[in-house]
Order: C-alpha cells, then structure tokens, then sequence
C-alpha cells in the first residue's frame, strides 16, 4: 500500500513483527555458518557414542555372537570423529573468511569436549569392558584421564594466548583419533593403557604442534579420507583390510609420536642459538 500524503511504501503487519523481532534479537543468538559446522562437529560426536553403545557395548552384555556388526559400528563410530575432525577442521577456516557469532568460541570448545573428549573416552571404556585381556576399572580410569586431558587443553586453549599459527599441547582432534588407532591396533592391555595416558599427557603438555593451515589442512583431509577408506575396508572384511587399519593406526600414533621429538628438538636447538648470540653479545 502507498500512503497518499508521503508516497511512501506502508510495511504490513508482518513485515514490521519481523524487523522488530531482528532488532530485539541478540548477536549473541544468531548462528554463522561457521557455526552450524560446529555443530554439525557435536552431532558427529553423539552419533558416534550412540553407534559404540547400541553396535559394541550392548550387543556385548546380552550375549550376541555376531562379531560383523561390532565391527560395523566401531567403524562408524570412528568415521563419525573423523567427520567432526573435518567439521572442526572447516569451520575455523569458514570463521576467518567470513564471520563468527559472539559464541563461536563457546560453540567450538563443547563441540570439541563432545566429539574428541567424550566420544574417545567412552570408546577406551567400552574397550575395557569388551576386550578379553582388558580390566574394566582400570580402563575406566583411563577414560577419565583422556577425558580430563581435553577438559584441561580446551579450557586453557580459552585462557593462553599462543603466538601464530602453533598449538600449545596435543591438538584435541588429534590426540582423540590417536588414542582410538592405539585402541584399534589391539594391543595388549597394558601397553595400549599406557600409550593412551602419553597421548593424554602430550595434550596438556607444553609442547607446540603447528596448526593445520594451507598445505598442512590440505594433509590432514587427505589423511582422514585415506582412514575413512582403511575403516571401510576392514568394515565389509575386504582382503587385507586389517592389515591396512593396522597399519593406518600404526601411522597414526607414529606421528604423534614424532612431533613432539621435533618439537623438542627444535625448542632445544632455539635455546642453544640463543645462548650463542648472548654470548657473543658479551664478548668485547
């Protein structure tokens, strides 16, 4: 409708409800796309602890033989975390090319807690009740140690300023698809308990892991493609599918492993060049 007096456009009854209910709405409540990744990273997550419980655990305690779908489902259950990796992975990126909410942040930092605390953890726990040379409380306690660890990292990652471009502590995606691959390589239980208590150290530790931008993004989704792949093959028992998660497992905590020996030996090598130059800064 026009007004005759003003010739302007009269907005309907609809249209101004909208405007003000805009208006009135928080930034703090309106969601970016980055952060629909995010939870689309908490749902992976879930998901992830429903097909563990209903495939692994449950088909455990009533008794079931049928060891294809414990099998199926452990593997969805860890495509489903490399899914909320590569959830995580994006929405950093779509974050800096386009816009966050004020709760972005928060957002991520649950998500994570969900999908790389909660998610590996009750997988270590299930492991200790399903395993046959496995002791259920002591697993128990080991879940708990890695779920503490990524309590501890992501409420730091809130409070420490780090400079560009680096981690300080065993990023949290990384360090839960570590311990599901020492899960999954089946070793005996005690070195696989204390592998999982280093991985959880290494994410509370100080040691600086580089974050995943440009050429080493572009890796990290190469490789969790390539681990999806390995996980579909041992799923549907194709030939030589368990020697190719074994192995992909084994590459896995190699490189976690690896990186933080790099990273020491940078850090030692730093602190040597820069006791030279003070010293020669001394000399006349």
């Amino acid at each position: 409708m026009i007004d005759p007096d003003t010739q302007a456009g009269w907005a309907t009854e609809a249209e101004a409800e909208a405007e003000d209910d805009a208006e009135e709405m928080p930034l703090s409540l309106r969601l970016s796309i980055a952060d629909t990744l995010t939870l689309g990273n908490a749902t992976c997550g879930f998901m992830a602890v429903y097909f563990t419980t209903t495939g692994i655990l449950i088909p455990h305690l009533t008794g079931s033989d049928e060891t294809g779908m414990a099998r199926h489902s452990a593997a969805t259950a860890v495509i489903l975390m490399l899914c909320a990796a590569v959830f995580d992975l994006f929405d950093g990126l779509v974050a800096r090319k386009l816009r966050s909410s004020p709760m972005g942040a928060e957002l991520d930092n649950l998500s994570d807690l969900i999908s790389f605390g909660l998610a590996p953890a009750y997988f270590v726990l299930v492991y200790g009740m399903v395993a046959d040379d496995a002791h259920q409380r002591v697993s128990a306690l080991a879940a708990v140690v890695v779920l503490l660890a990524v309590v501890l990292r992501l409420a730091r990652f809130s409070c420490v300023t780090m400079k560009d471009g680096m981690f300080q502590g065993m990023p949290s995606p990384f360090g839960a698809l570590t311990v599901i691959s020492i899960v999954l390589l089946e070793l005996p239980f005690v070195p696989t308990l204390l592998a999982i208590v280093g991985v959880a150290w290494l994410m509370v530790s100080r040691v600086e892991y580089p974050k995943p931008r440009g050429i080493l993004a572009v890796a990290m989704l190469s490789w969790i493609v390539a681990a999806v792949g390995l996980l579909a093959a041992w799923a549907f028992d194709a030939p030589g599918g368990q020697l190719l998660l074994q192995t992909g497992c084994a590459l896995q905590v190699v490189t976690g492993a690896v990186i933080p020996l790099f990273a020491t030996a940078r850090r030692v090598n730093t602190f040597r060049d820069n006791r030279r130059e003070a010293r020669a800064a001394q000399l006349p």
